[in-house]
């Protein structure tokens, strides 16, 4: 029985590392296959044979291919609101908000989610699964909001404060689209850091100049 649920111990692990470089590779497909072909030029099944799944096997991790397409600014968002789950539970409501709007420029994560951000606008699919990953995260920063001792009292506050921080956000990721044009470069990367640097100032200070 022992050996029974040490197999067992070990042999999880291997799988949801499996699922992963599934997952992975179904992305990494995807975003080649739009690099190469624009948002409408392939279909599930193209994704599904580029990838060596089975078209049952994509749809075990993907609704449809926007759905795919989006995970950067999926996973882009979580790092986010992970940063704000990792601060201190006494610390300043809005200080670790900020945290937030820092994780968002953080550049390990800026140059996929910049590229599928652009590709999120010329395409009215890819964009709604990408606000539904804004809303999913103001969801997440709202709940933890909620467990902070003395921060549940006043969910209004707290619905203000995540969608004031997350619309900043967007307003630095939608200015740095309409002057790049959504082209993902090394200048341009560094104006949208920057974009995001600004707004937190912005917060800080009461949006005063």
């Amino acid at each position: 029985m022992s050996s029974s649920r040490e197999t067992a111990g070990t042999v999880q692990p291997g799988w949801e590392a499996n699922k992963a470089i599934t997952r992975n590779a179904i992305v990494e497909t995807a975003m080649g296959l739009v690099r190469a072909k624009g948002p409408g030029g392939f279909t599930v099944d193209d994704i599904a044979a580029a990838a060596g799944v089975s078209r049952r096997t994509f749809f075990n991790y993907f609704p449809s291919r926007e759905a795919a397409l989006v995970v950067s600014i999926e996973d882009f968002l979580d790092h986010a609101a992970d940063q704000f789950l990792s601060r201190p539970a006494e610390e300043p409501l809005v200080d670790s908000m900020h945290q937030v709007l820092t994780a968002l420029a953080d550049p390990i994560h800026l140059a996929a989610m910049a590229e599928v951000y652009g590709l999120a606008g010329t395409n009215a699919q890819m964009n709604r699964f990408q606000l539904e990953g804004w809303e999913n995260c103001a969801d997440r920063l709202v709940a933890a909001i909620g467990q902070r001792p003395g921060a549940g009292s006043d969910p209004l506050y707290a619905n203000a404060l995540v969608g004031s921080v997350l619309s900043s956000g967007k307003a630095a990721l939608s200015q740095w689209y309409r002057r790049t044009g959504g082209d993902v470069t090394e200048e341009s990367l560094v104006l949208l850091r920057q974009l995001l640097v600004d707004v937190v100032g912005y917060l800080r200070h009461g949006f005063t100049r």
